[in-house]
């Protein structure tokens, strides 16, 4: 009977110490300051990963052959810009436009890319609803379905927050990941044309 009460005190320890880690420590990464949970021997790339400027290109060319004016706002974002960029509607004024600080964003680690649209006044816009090359349909959401065609993920069809200008590709890494150091590899994810 001790045996089964020991081992039922110990199984209960480890889901509670399970569960603090599971809820706990993500939380404890964001609210601690920079760099802590960064690998210090992996820096933080500079430019776009090879892959997405390339695939980048290709919607740019494929979008603007079908009569959509498309403007890259962002690509590579420094760390110093992604935490100038969250403190907006927070700290310092205007509209929230992220909820992601320094090495939080996928711009950090050259991996995400924003657009917006050209009207025909040449002035740039950022209207869902726009329908520039009058073919009845939202030219956002034809650039959409044809950056994920190109395997990009779309802001747009997040859950929590709707990021409409965001695409990104991820590589299968997660932020926490990247933090620590992993590298999507050039070679891995080159194309196989």
């Amino acid at each position: 009977m001790r045996i089964l009460k020991n081992l039922m005190n110990f199984f209960f320890f480890a889901v509670v110490v399970a569960l603090v880690l599971f809820f706990l420590v993500p939380q404890v990464e964001k609210e601690l300051p920079q760099g802590v949970f960064y690998k210090k021997d992996v820096p933080l790339p500079t430019n776009l990963h090879p892959t997405v400027e390339k695939r980048k290109e290709q919607l740019v060319e494929k979008v603007r052959g079908s009569g959509i004016n498309i403007v890259i706002t962002e690509g590579h974002r420094s760390v110093q810009r992604q935490d100038k960029l969250y403190e907006q509607g927070r700290s310092s004024e205007g509209q929230i436009v992220t909820y992601a600080k320094g090495g939080e964003s996928y711009h950090n680690y050259g991996l995400a890319i924003d657009f917006a649209l050209e009207n025909e006044d040449g002035r740039i816009i950022w209207d869902t609803e726009y329908d520039g090359n009058g073919n009845g349909r939202s030219d956002w959401l034809e650039i959409a379905e044809a950056a994920k065609g190109l395997g990009f993920e779309w802001g747009g069809d997040w859950e929590n927050f709707k990021d409409y200008p965001h695409l990104q590709m991820d590589f299968g890494l997660s932020i926490r990941e990247l933090k620590r150091g992993k590298r999507p590899k050039v070679d891995e994810y080159a194309d196989e044309e």
